[in-house]
């Protein structure tokens, strides 16, 4: 099993973009195969600064959902609706192994 940690840099005055781009990404990861836990907010604290995470039975099953999220119809527009609201400013992507007992 992998989990995937996005650390996402956004543009606080473009809050409402960036949930709508994660409350669509929600979705398409369980549509691809993974288990999202969510996307955590700016709330105390730093304004910019937003986090996802989500999981994949294995590496693998992550790789096939990267691949069909390049041809999905809506994860292109997902990932349009980024790029035309600029909510986000970069992200980094950390790969971790979960511990759950």
């Amino acid at each position: 099993m992998i989990t995937i940690h996005l650390r996402y840099e956004i543009d606080p005055d473009k809050l409402d973009d960036f949930t709508a781009y994660g409350r669509a990404w929600i979705r398409l990861v369980e549509k691809l195969g993974g288990d999202h836990h969510g996307y955590f907010m700016p709330s105390e604290g730093d304004s910019d600064e937003a986090f996802a995470l989500f999981t994949f039975p294995s590496l693998a099953e992550y790789e096939a959902y990267r691949t069909a999220s390049k041809t999905d119809p809506e994860c292109l527009e997902a990932f349009q609706l980024a790029r035309d609201t600029q909510c986000i400013r970069r992200y980094e992507r950390r790969f971790l192994t979960p511990v759950f007992e």
